[in-house]
């Protein structure tokens, strides 16, 4: 897998029937490593070094957005169970651009989550909202 801009972190790693597989630790579960996937398991292992707990972090799950089934990336709740960061991987050869924004914006209809973050391992948007409206908007910096 190629690196991506995040700290060293310790993975877990197996090969099953010829497939790479990297060890998710809130699902506790192994999961094939595919290019998101590897950005997706950085972005994990960073909330967890910052303190998250796993007991807070959802991952992958589906959600109904104007009537349609849709299944987020990364969802990190607050001690009140409330959406607080949405989290939207991609590989690293795919741009976070204009359609990346709209599809985390969708979900947010129904999370109403007070942050998103928006990565592709290389470049990442950090945007806070208020009132679902963009209030500061952080380019390449990590939440701590």
């Amino acid at each position: 897998m190629t690196k991506v801009v995040f700290e060293q972190y310790d993975f877990r790693f197996r090969e099953e029937n010829g497939v790479k597989q990297v060890f998710d630790p809130v699902r506790k579960k192994y999961v094939s490593l595919t290019p998101e996937e590897w950005v997706r398991q950085h972005v994990i292992h960073y909330l967890l070094s910052k303190g998250y707990p796993a007991s807070l972090i959802a991952i992958e799950r589906g959600i109904e957005v104007n009537g349609t089934q849709k299944r987020f990336d990364v969802v990190v709740y607050d001690r009140d169970s409330k959406p607080l960061i949405i989290v939207e991987c991609k590989a690293q050869n795919e741009k976070i651009d204009q359609q990346v924004y709209m599809q985390i914006a969708a979900y947010n209809l129904t999370l109403k989550a007070k942050y998103f973050w928006l990565t592709n391992g290389e470049v990442s948007y950090f945007i806070r909202l208020s009132d679902g409206q963009v209030i500061e908007e952080i380019v390449n910096v990590l939440i701590s």
